[in-house]
């Protein structure tokens, strides 16, 4: 970052914007939205800075980033008519929060390592009145990442399985019970083991330092795009897929997979 930019200028610039687009003789379409209105839009904007980070794509990053502070900006804007804060209380709330839980950084206290940073983390949230750990955790979250986190936030506190091999065998125990339910035919019981099965599963992506969110959102793209390289295949070779015998099937999911991985055509 080149130190003769000015960062407070251009917030100001953003936010003057804005308020032209909210303000008399602005845009009629900015001028009729709400919160609910744009938070959708906001969530897509935030996969699509996700995209850009998956494909390092500095260009749209930088983009997609762009398109996500204007949502912020445009919901301080919001409030400010309404008189609730500003983009300014937006900002000085963030810098005197991330300040006052990093004492280690700005207030010369001494902390050993990333995990007593965790811990102390979560002390300094205590002493703000959080009365859970899971105080300030939104109910929106995709379930496996809800999973995972809540296993983060339990970890903090010193509840957790001690290693792999603990979480491990619990996941083969968890296996076990999602058969014995599945034999009993108890749909409910079905339901809630299965459950158990993927909290087990997210909260091993924590051992492997792997976010189950990325990890089965990747493997979902790379399953998308092997199938639809195979149904090419099988167009290109005059097959019919609803005809297809499951060794068809077979030699063109491996045929797809080989050509993506070798960077074939």
């Amino acid at each position: 970052m080149q130190k003769d930019k000015d960062i407070g200028g251009e917030f100001e610039r953003l936010a003057s914007i804005m308020r032209r687009l909210r303000g008399p003789g602005g845009c009629p379409w900015d001028r009729e939205q709400t919160y609910g209105d744009i938070n959708p839009y906001m969530l897509e904007e935030v996969h699509e800075v996700m995209e850009a980070i998956d494909k390092g794509d500095m260009d749209a990053l930088r983009e997609e980033l762009g398109d996500l502070l204007l949502h912020i900006f445009f919901h301080a804007e919001l409030a400010r008519e309404e008189g609730k804060f500003d983009i300014y209380d937006v900002v000085h709330g963030i810098c005197e929060k991330i300040i006052h839980r990093h004492p280690h950084v700005f207030s010369g206290a001494s902390i050993s390592d990333s995990e007593a940073v965790v811990r102390r983390w979560e002390e300094i949230k205590k002493d703000e009145g959080k009365e859970s750990v899971f105080d300030g955790m939104p109910d929106s979250l995709p379930a496996l990442l809800k999973a995972y986190r809540i296993g983060e936030k339990v970890h903090r506190v010193g509840f957790d399985w001690k290693d792999l091999d603990g979480i491990l065998g619990k996941l083969s125990e968890e296996i076990r019970e999602l058969d014995m339910a599945r034999r009993r035919g108890d749909k409910g019981e079905v339901e809630r083991e299965y459950g158990d099965l993927l909290f087990t599963i997210a909260n091993i992506g924590r051992f492997l330092k792997v976010n189950p969110e990325e990890a089965l959102r990747k493997s979902s793209n790379r399953f998308i795009e092997r199938f639809q390289r195979m149904e090419r295949l099988a167009k290109d070779e005059g097959l019919d897929e609803r005809r297809l015998s499951d060794e068809e099937w077979d030699r063109l999911w491996e045929r797809a997979k080989a050509e993506i991985e070798g960077g074939g055509s």
